[in-house]
């Protein structure tokens, strides 16, 4: 019997390679776990006009026949969520967890494409929050996601970030990562981890560089992808904020526009 453990993504496909599921197999790939997928949606950018994103979401039927064909093969043992373009695509992710086949969990709020500013789909949030929140066994939001996901709007530091945290497990998810990366205004990548008891910081010097697209997936994956090895749920999240740490360190500019990180410096470049 294979023992190699499996990991699925239910997320967006990013063409430039640095986010979306993209960015979740190559983390996939680095942790030694076998990576899955259902693609939602497709993301495009266009360098003719900015670099200005595109969506397209994909049908709901032909999401489902992803998901079968992903879980037919056994075990699947972590899974993360990304990009959900519509509440009917957040329904059948739901439905699909409800089964309770998959037991680590890992909800990625998407809200925003990197270098936009407004929430994809308003209603989005509503469904995110109510629908897969609760089932998450770690949800992961960014500081913007997470003022959305508690209600507080705009987080401006630690004491803010708890806060959050806390409102975001009593949504039911069994523990919070509230990604404040460099979007603090001090000296440290400063992200917050509660497990519904206690709270921990896990901080590192701010990295000069704007080569991070695909950092939060990245984030994400890694937490997944250290479930499914194994790790407690503190002890991955430890592991993915070195991961996604050594990636920003050593990422690339991809065109005048975006720079992704590098998902294998954490084994390539010590």
């Amino acid at each position: 019997m294979n023992t190699i453990p499996k990991t699925l993504t239910i997320a967006g496909s990013d063409s430039s390679g640095g986010a979306g599921l993209q960015a979740d197999l190559k983390t996939f790939e680095e942790y030694g776990t076998y990576g899955l997928t259902a693609i939602t949606s497709i993301v495009t950018m266009d360098p003719d006009n900015g670099w200005s994103h595109g969506v397209t979401a994909i049908d709901p039927l032909l999401l489902k026949q992803q998901i079968k064909t992903a879980t037919a093969g056994g075990e699947i043992a972590a899974m993360k969520t990304g990009m959900l373009p519509n509440v009917e695509i957040i329904k059948i992710v739901k439905e699909t967890l409800e089964k309770g086949d998959i037991k680590n969990i890992v909800i990625d709020p998407v809200m925003v494409c990197k270098g936009e500013a407004e929430v994809l789909n308003p209603e989005n949030a509503d469904a995110l929050r109510d629908m897969l929140i609760p089932l998450a066994t770690v949800a992961t939001p960014n500081l913007f996601e997470a003022g959305v996901l508690s209600g507080m709007g705009k987080l401006k530091g630690l004491e803010d970030m708890k806060e959050a945290a806390v409102k975001i497990c009593a949504l039911g998810a069994k523990s919070v990562v509230i990604k404040g990366g460099k979007s603090l205004e001090n000296g440290d990548a400063i992200d917050l981890f509660y497990d519904g008891k206690e709270f921990e910081v896990f901080s590192l010097p701010k990295l000069p560089t704007n080569n991070n697209h695909g950092a939060g997936c990245t984030f994400a994956a890694a937490v997944a992808a250290g479930l499914a090895t194994g790790l407690s749920v503190r002890d991955a999240v430890c592991k993915a904020k070195d991961f996604a740490y050594a990636a920003i360190k050593h990422g690339f500019a991809f065109n005048q526009y975006v720079g992704p990180v590098y998902h294998a410096a954490y084994r390539l470049c010590k």
